[in-house]
């Protein structure tokens, strides 16, 4: 690359201002990115889990993280200042870095809207009465009220770009429909005024507002065929499904280690525990269906056995607060029939390994849009555990494919 162009590139990176827009902006994922966020600038803690941080990333002109600004939607009231509070007592954040922080939390805190009540969602505590009329309303009227809540956003903080992240509590699990189809299908429902879950009505705000739009949940978002057609006929980037920080991730490493020895795995059985607000969500059957099913289909298209047994249980257990335990079992069988087992205990905090991703995709979705690339972010497949690009499951191979995509523009 030429240095004077490198420069140029470099400096314009480092002037830009970029809405990092959260949904879900009071839930324990965004609090650790706000914080997280506010500590890195100021050098309180180092940027460990933070991909971009490293090689081969930091000779590409990402946004840098002090010219990220939070903003967001949620359902609830509760304040920030409380969610911070219930994760220094968790011991996933330190007590001195929220002191420090309280500037910056200030301000964050002042940039969140009510969102949009899903029609299918349960036992949300302090609900915000504005969301639930929001959800009430015709599709196009809350699409216009996202939208206006993003425009003011970019105007009254100066921002070049707006980056929509969905880190919401997982969604009831819904059936495809057939407006979903296509793009002329979808936008005829919505005229029809035949309701959305929220998930796909952020998505479609965000897209058609031309605004980068990261799904790092597992519920629909921009999956559909409708919304994918919508990307690329705006020119808008996007990502996911349902961000890869845990159990599933162990799986996506270990499964490849049997199919390359050809040791025949005989059942796969996966439990875990967790508490917080996203565990009470999942207590609930259809909501918890759709988290299973990015789980298991991981694990069986890197297997390649219609027949193995596999499952994944979970239960909601509030004690562990944000906190889960995740315990695997794998019986598997070697030369001469030889069955043997193999188990392993994954204990994590989702909140703070799901944070430094979220920062991670936001720079790169910035990164996709400035380069002019729309659709699907094929190279952010190792991020989630359902990645719309599809292909392989492998982290591997996934991660080989960022790596090299990092490289390739480096060196453009």
């Amino acid at each position: 690359m030429n240095p004077a162009a490198k420069k140029s590139s470099g400096e314009r990176a480092a002037g830009r201002r970029v809405g990092v827009w959260l949904v879900g902006a009071r839930g324990s994922i965004a609090t650790c990115v706000a914080y997280g966020l506010a500590g890195l600038r100021a050098n309180l803690i180092e940027p460990v889990g933070l991909v971009t941080a490293t090689e081969p990333f930091t000779e590409l002109p990402l946004v840098p993280l002090e010219n990220l600004v939070l903003a967001g939607h949620d359902v609830c009231n509760r304040p920030l200042t409380q969610s911070a509070g219930e994760l220094v007592r968790h011991h996933i954040l330190d007590p001195e870095l929220v002191t420090a922080s309280a500037a910056a939390a200030t301000a964050f805190e002042a940039r969140i809207r009510p969102g949009i009540l899903d029609a299918a969602d349960v036992g949300v505590a302090d609900l915000q009465p504005e969301a639930s009329r929001l959800g009430a309303l015709p599709p196009r009227e809350q699409i216009e009220r996202l939208r206006a809540d993003f425009a003011a956003f970019a105007r009254d903080a100066e921002l070049e770009r707006v980056i929509v992240v969905d880190i919401a509590s997982t969604e009831a699990h819904r059936e495809t429909r057939g407006e979903w189809r296509s793009l002329a299908a979808f936008e005829a429902a919505l005229d029809a005024k035949v309701a959305q879950p929220a998930s796909v009505i952020y998505a479609y705000a965000a897209l058609g507002a031309g605004h980068p739009f990261v799904n790092f949940t597992p519920s629909t978002g921009a999956s559909i065929p409708a919304l994918r057609e919508l990307a690329q006929a705006r020119g808008v980037p996007h990502c996911g499904n349902d961000g890869k920080t845990g159990e599933t991730l162990v799986k996506t490493v270990l499964a490849p280690l049997f199919v390359a020895r050809r040791l025949r795995v005989l059942a796969w059985q996966g439990y875990n525990m967790l508490g917080n607000r996203d565990g009470e969500v999942l207590n609930d059957p259809l909501h918890r269906e759709s988290k299973l099913r990015s789980k298991n289909d991981a694990l069986r298209q890197l297997l390649g056995d219609p027949l193995v047994h596999t499952k994944v249980g979970i239960d909601y257990v509030p004690s562990l607060r944000d906190w889960k335990t995740a315990w695997d079992f794998i019986h598997f069988e070697g030369f001469l029939g030889a069955q043997m087992s193999l188990q392993f205990t994954w204990q994590g905090s989702d909140s703070a390994l799901a944070a430094p991703l979220v920062i991670d995709l936001v720079r790169l979705a910035d990164f996709a849009a400035d380069n002019g690339e729309s659709g699907e972010m094929p190279h952010t497949a190792s991020f989630f555990k359902s990645p719309l690009s599809g292909g392989t499951h492998d982290f591997h191979e996934q991660f080989a494919s960022l790596i090299e995509y990092a490289e390739k523009h480096a060196g453009n």
